[in-house]
């Protein structure tokens, strides 16, 4: 996945909070992903407009060790998944 890529959420896919697992999760029709907060984070930024790159950038100043290639693996799992689709 390239820096410039821009990630966006799927058509059909809902981000929520599940109060009995007490995390954030993805709804898709294929199934249900449980996300890590970090994860969480990246996924709410998935808003087509905002690059891998700048998504990279804005959780850098949230949490320590994020690493663009980490946000670029995660966005290419998400594509594999059917969650987001990406621009560029």
């Amino acid at each position: 996945m390239r820096a410039e890529a821009v990630p966006r959420i799927r058509r059909g896919v809902r981000c929520s909070y599940d109060q009995i697992r007490s995390a954030h999760v993805v709804l898709f029709p294929e199934g249900v992903l449980v996300l890590n907060e970090t994860a969480a984070s990246v996924v709410a930024l998935c808003d087509g407009v905002r690059s891998v790159g700048d998504i990279a950038l804005a959780l850098a100043g949230e949490y320590d060790g994020v690493e663009a290639s980490d946000v670029a693996s995660l966005v290419d799992r998400l594509v594999e998944r059917r969650v987001v689709d990406v621009d560029g």
